[in-house]
């Protein structure tokens, strides 16, 4: 039922409004009048342009990603986790329980859904509502949503917006938010092997167990979980990402396929899975991801299968998901024998005769259907020098010489 929800919150989501809303900031506040609403902790910005809007995927403080730059960079180009107005991104900077709360149900593609309950000044029943609104109003329609998905406990009597995320908190959130509560529930009783098992509250176990068990999080190489410890921004980023890879339709609104060609013009061409091309410019600050590294367009090529994010119609973003298998490419020299036709007419196979060690040896050749002669095709008599070009092991190229 709960995942059968999800399909169809995700499904409804807006991919444009995804990403202009963390174009070049931390959180958004849905209204992207551009504003400043930093508090003086020097938290993240919480908003975003509405025109004229970069998405930002180059971060000033790129070396200290580190192990969360893949991460890091997969979810800000969905707009779901952003980097500062000042370019940098501090992955090593803790985040607060209201900016994870924001970030899960932005990840479920309900950002929508919440920013229209933010404008509809929605009443929240916790404790702590009246402060919520007072330092956050950007936020109260995520938490009315978080509500309405049971991201929250039915203990939970405040939000503690402030209050930092930590390893358990953010674990047992986005378990609930894959809509995993039954089988945490079941799995109540689990007998975890960390050494400060003890510390992790009996209603909470089952959480971890399928946190553990889905890969989203993992414990420390002294066998400790540390569920108290403060979750630092690249951790939520990894953490995230291993969650949104398990959402249903999680990238229903990138586009997927095989490149036809490399770029060329400033644009490529995506042969779909049903076989539809289309053509999509690159923005020129487009990110590629090519073996999980930060690439160039001309890294790209013919056969890569990619998986493209858009803003304002041009690719923004660009994961190269499977690489193209590279053609082995082989030479030949010889003599020429002879040709056979198919019956198409086009030559089937080639035989030429190769001198080596004072010896003579004939082989016999398959043809690609396109090959090419290279020199005067008149000259192609028996005994007449020829250089072939094979790929994969098919002559693709006959050169007279």
């Amino acid at each position: 039922m709960k995942q059968a929800m999800l399909k169809r919150a995700v499904a409804a989501s807006v991919a444009l409004l995804t990403l202009a809303g963390g174009a070049t900031s931390a959180f958004a506040d849905g209204k992207d009048k551009g504003h400043n609403n930093n508090d003086d902790h020097g938290k993240a910005q919480s908003h975003g342009k509405k025109a004229g809007i970069d998405i930002q995927l180059n971060f000033k403080d790129e070396k200290e990603l580190k192990w969360a730059f893949e991460h890091i960079i997969r979810l800000a180009s969905k707009g779901v986790f952003n980097g500062y107005d000042d370019g940098t991104f501090k992955p090593q900077q803790s985040i607060s329980r209201i900016e994870s709360i924001v970030a899960a149900v932005r990840l479920m593609g309900l950002r929508e859904q919440a920013e229209s309950q933010a404008e509809m000044s929605t009443k929240l029943n916790f404790k702590d509502a009246d402060q919520l609104a007072s330092k956050y109003p950007w936020a109260v329609g995520y938490v009315a949503v978080a509500l309405e998905k049971d991201l929250f406990s039915e203990t939970d009597m405040v939000v503690q917006p402030d209050k930092p995320a930590t390893r358990l908190f953010a674990a047992t959130l986005l378990v609930k938010a894959l809509g995993l509560e039954a089988d945490a529930k079941a799995k109540v009783n689990t007998q975890l092997s960390f050494k400060d098992a003890d510390k992790i509250p009996a209603a909470s176990v089952g959480y971890v167990a399928v946190a553990l068990e889905k890969g989203l999080i993992t414990g420390y190489n002294n066998n400790t979980f540390r569920p108290d410890q403060p979750v630092t921004r690249g951790e939520l980023a990894a953490l995230l990402d291993r969650t949104d890879e398990q959402l249903p339709d999680n990238d229903r609104q990138a586009i997927t396929g095989k490149l036809k060609a490399a770029p060329a013009n400033g644009s490529i061409v995506i042969v779909k899975p049903d076989n539809t091309e289309v053509a999509i410019p690159l923005d020129p600050g487009v990110f590629i991801f090519r073996h999980d590294v930060k690439s160039a367009p001309s890294a790209m090529a013919a056969g890569d299968e990619v998986l493209v994010r858009t803003y304002l119609n041009k690719a923004v973003f660009i994961e190269v998901t499977k690489t193209a298998v590279q053609p082995t490419v082989t030479t030949e020299t010889g003599e020429y024998n002879s040709i056979a036709l198919n019956d198409k007419g086009k030559i089937n196979t080639l035989s030429i005769t190769k001198n080596a060690n004072n010896s003579t040896s004939a082989i016999v050749l398959n043809v690609s259907p396109d090959v090419v002669i290279v020199g005067n095709p008149a000259l192609l008599k028996l005994g007449q020098s020829v250089e072939l070009t094979l790929t994969n092991g098919l002559v693709t190229s006959i050169k007279v010489v």
